[in-house]
């Protein structure tokens, strides 16, 4: 037990000392205290876009276009999710480890599941803006761009995720099946596949709300919706009409995350994502089992509950076509789109590709990684100390940090939940590369405005998903911790954070990983890294080197996607 310890340990302190010596390099990169990174001359712009937040524009015409904007991004998202979870649910099966073992046990089947997860990494490492860029340019300006652009890369990572729900299901009862006689292929889809069932489900949710976002990120490429219109406002420097597409999206994804969070809710799933500890999941599962226990004591509650979830479940079996037949997707251009291709074969062929690879590709590359480990630590920390206040159960009256006899309708912990929660909303709301360019207007480009955009897009992502981790924690100890006289600060320290902070790194590791394909977005607009080289090449139809910086990208999630999993396990 020592020996396992101290191993523990070892890995604690190595997974420790690596992040802080990326941190290091990632903040000397950009050139902080080197080279001037404030431009004081964009403080007049600053200042009207902020102001602009006060009085948005709310002129009749302009709101019937923001209307059919948002009808628009709604509908990728939708259609796009439903395309992603067919692609994640066959491709996850066939990416997890159980299915192999079962199916097709020895060196053999461990090989093709190494090969099926090695293919499925390639589409997830280019970011849903750069296959909206390619498929732009081979199938035309069409609804089914975005749509495909969402649904190809989304259902990579959905087969990803939903691999790893798989693959920590518990495998007694499959294992069960299997030494009764049972076909192993009928024991995984009987036995094992409706235990990850709730898992899935709930990270279904969880990815419609990323493809809400994605939607409005599409924009910025002309796939229409609340993104193209906002960027025409940015362009335009008309602030108002901007703040008003901001306060739309805002609505939209508020909207969607308080359905989500109940439908959710009522269905018996605790979080979003599952990406804790064997021990903590299964402290997920009884808190789950006892919110059932409890809501289904009164009758009358869990009648509505029941109409809730069947009206939510109807809803979304007509709102999928409704969405399907708005874009009006145009399936032949994929048939055409054939013969682009073989047109751009050549252009991608080996003799081509081989030549484009340079040294000039590896500073490029350590800025991108830079700069995801910049946004991740600033969103990071920001995550977890806005997770407090947006907790439900923390400040509140009668919460477990609440002063000892505060009432009333209205408090303190009231406020600073409100405030808290459209803040994160704001800020997971607004796309990355509108960020970017705001803070362009008082910075320098580099690494730096990228990273910081980045960092408040994910602060957002982050600080929900850790504020739902808080709210589903055991409060029995901390109740204990208080009767005996433990301040605030002694709950959260001994109490909160040794409890939930596995997790929180898990969260902000798996985020590192999709930042990084999120500096695409940034280096559109001129953040740095690979991202502009890529969108470079993309306007100047490079695709000889296109390909070869996409190579270089994938290799780097890659190898970014084994580094975050080795730290995962190292602080589990």
């Amino acid at each position: 037990m020592k020996e396992f310890s101290r191993f523990r340990w070892q890995r604690h302190h190595s997974a420790l000392l690596l992040w802080l010596s990326l941190l290091a390099g990632s903040v000397w990169l950009t050139g902080l205290g080197r080279v001037p990174l404030i431009n004081w001359n964009g403080r007049s712009l600053i200042g009207q876009f902020w102001l602009a937040m006060f009085h948005p524009s709310l002129a009749g015409d302009f709101l019937g276009v923001m209307a059919e904007a948002t009808v628009t991004t709604f509908a990728f998202a939708v259609c796009g999710t439903t395309l992603s979870l067919g692609v994640g649910l066959v491709g996850g099966v066939l990416c997890s480890r159980v299915w192999w073992h079962v199916w097709w046990p020895g060196p053999v089947g461990m090989g093709l599941w190494r090969g099926v997860r090695g293919a499925m990494a390639i589409p997830r490492a280019i970011h849903e803006l750069i296959w909206g860029l390619l498929l732009l340019s081979v199938l035309g300006l069409d609804s089914i761009v975005g749509v495909l652009a969402i649904a190809i890369p989304f259902g990579a990572i959905t087969a990803k995720v939903f691999a790893e729900i798989l693959d920590e299901t518990p495998t007694e009862p499959l294992a069960a099946l299997i030494n009764s006689g049972v076909r192993p292929s009928v024991a995984f889809f009987y036995g094992h596949f409706p235990q990850a069932l709730p898992n899935l489900i709930s990270y279904s949710f969880y990815r419609f709300e990323c493809s809400l976002r994605a939607a409005a990120v599409l924009g910025v490429i002309g796939a229409g919706g609340l993104g193209q219109q906002i960027l025409i406002s940015l362009n335009a420097l008309r602030y108002e009409e901007l703040w008003t597409g901001f306060y739309a999206l805002m609505l939209l994804n508020g909207c969607v995350d308080m359905w989500s969070a109940r439908l959710r809710r009522e269905m018996g799933f605790v979080g979003r994502m599952e990406l804790a500890s064997g021990k903590s999941r299964e402290k997920s599962r009884a808190l789950s089992r006892r919110r059932g226990s409890t809501l289904g004591a009164t009758g009358q509650r869990a009648a509505g509950e029941k109409i809730f979830v069947m009206g939510s479940l109807g809803a979304i079996a007509i709102a999928v076509p409704l969405c399907f037949a708005h874009l009006q997707l145009d399936w032949s251009r994929v048939g055409r789109a054939s013969i682009l291709i073989g047109e751009l074969a050549p252009k991608v062929s080996p003799e081509r590709v081989l030549p484009e690879f340079s040294v000039s590709l590896l500073p490029l590359a350590v800025q991108t990684v830079a700069m995801a480990v910049l946004a991740i630590t600033l969103a990071g920390i920001g995550g977890v100390v806005f997770s407090f206040p947006a907790a439900q159960n923390f400040f509140l009256p009668g919460g477990v940090l609440s002063s000892v006899g505060e009432d009333g309708r209205w408090s303190f912990g009231h406020v600073g939940l409100v405030s808290t929660r459209v803040i994160l909303l704001a800020a997971r709301a607004i796309p990355a590369p509108i960020l970017a360019l705001v803070i362009l207007y008082g910075m320098f480009p580099g690494i730096l405005p990228g990273a910081l955009a980045l960092a408040i897009h994910n602060f957002g992502i982050l600080g929900r998903l850790m504020a739902e981790v808080n709210e589903n924690l055991l409060e029995a100890p901390l109740r204990g911790l208080r009767s005996l006289g433990a301040t605030g600060s002694g709950i959260i320290f001994y109490g909160i954070l040794p409890t939930n902070l596995a997790r929180f790194l898990a969260y902000i590791l798996y985020r590192w990983e999709v930042c990084l394909r999120e500096t695409v977005i940034v280096g559109l607009v001129g953040a740095g890294g690979l991202g502009r080289l890529m969108t470079e090449q993309l306007s100047s139809f490079d695709y000889s080197g296109l390909a070869a910086t996409l190579t270089v990208f994938v290799l780097l999630t890659v190898a970014v996607d084994f580094v975050s999993g080795w730290m995962r396990a190292a602080v589990q």
